[in-house]
């Protein structure tokens, strides 16, 4: 119980920190040079650039409208997180707000002027590590998210292809909106829109599956017995013993076969050492692995009965 309660506190710490941070990029880089970016925060920006109406205020109704309408999907537990992340990033929006404004009512532009694309550029790299931090930690900063988390639950598409989809739509929108000024002036404010979209989404998903990447041990030690014990418990993975023949001496010998995630790697490398410093080993990545203690296999089945009339129809006519 004890330990429940320091990894929800834990979780609660880094989705705070991960909203600062992206209250942090949204404000000083994006907001003030009147970019658009793509999920809710850039509805917001979207209505506040056109009519001034306070981000944070659209952001907040929004996000409670979806919110209210996906909670029997993804359940208390993420949502949980989810309101408490869209109150708390609407209390940071409206404060960071008031710091950055100057007196005579505009941003603050850190850049400077013509600075329009840097700035975009290092917003856009600090909102995808801020979203990927949230994430992380089973949060959500709610919104396109939320729609987001949907996809990913049922479906194999990442998160940040998921953003991508929906955040065209969002974008691609402002061409429509003659405030913003002429069609190049809108044209523009697309094209910024997409490259925020590509660099938040591709910083998304690298900080997010960084950690989750998969890599193949094959061992080749004479103690294989003792290694593959230290191995499967310290790290609780399973391993396969492969029978092996030495070309050179002729002897047979046996290979232990293991997948791990990377950042298990250190630990692995530390035990084989440890119990025999001349094992012969040799890792290598994998684009995935999928099944119990990995990535979860999400696809569908197709019914079988369909299949199974057809294979019995192929087989008659074989016979015949």
């Amino acid at each position: 119980m004890n330990k429940q309660v320091l990894y929800e506190i834990k979780d609660y710490v880094a989705i705070t920190l991960g909203l600062m941070l992206y209250t942090f990029g949204f404000t000083v880089f994006l907001l003030p040079y009147e970019i658009v970016t793509g999920g809710i925060a850039g509805i917001g920006a979207i209505i506040f650039y056109a009519t001034t109406f306070p981000v944070q205020y659209t952001f907040f109704i929004i996000n409670a409208v979806l919110i209210i309408s996906t909670l029997k999907i993804l359940g208390w537990k993420f949502l949980t997180k989810t309101i408490y992340a869209t109150f708390m990033l609407t209390f940071l929006l409206e404060l960071a707000q008031k710091l950055v404004v100057m007196p005579d009512g505009h941003f603050y532009k850190l850049l400077g002027e013509g600075n329009d694309f840097m700035s975009l550029v290092i917003g856009c790299m600090i909102t995808g590590t801020a979203l990927a931090i949230v994430f992380l930690n089973n949060g959500s900063t709610g919104g396109t998210d939320i729609v987001a988390a949907v996809l990913n639950k049922y479906h194999n598409i990442t998160l940040g292809r998921a953003l991508i989809a929906i955040d065209i739509c969002i974008i691609g929108s402002c061409i429509f909106i003659p405030t913003f000024g002429d069609i190049r002036t809108r044209c523009q404010m697309v094209v910024f829109g997409l490259c925020t979209m590509v660099i938040e989404c591709l910083m998304l998903d690298y900080v997010m599956y960084w950690q989750r990447q998969s890599v193949q041990f094959l061992i080749f030690s004479k103690k294989y017995q003792e290694i593959a014990y230290t191995i499967a418990k310290k790290t609780d993975h399973t391993l396969t013993i492969l029978d092996g023949h030495g070309w050179w001496t002729g002897k047979p010998t046996k290979v232990i076969c293991l997948l791990a995630k990377k950042s298990e790697s250190m630990l692995i490398f530390r035990i084989v050492k440890t119990i025999d410093p001349n094992a012969f080993v040799s890792q290598s990545s994998v684009i995935g692995v999928y099944g119990e203690g990995f990535d979860p296999i999400k696809v569908k089945i197709k019914e079988t009965n369909q299949t199974n009339k057809i294979d019995v129809q192929e087989q008659e006519k074989i016979e015949s």
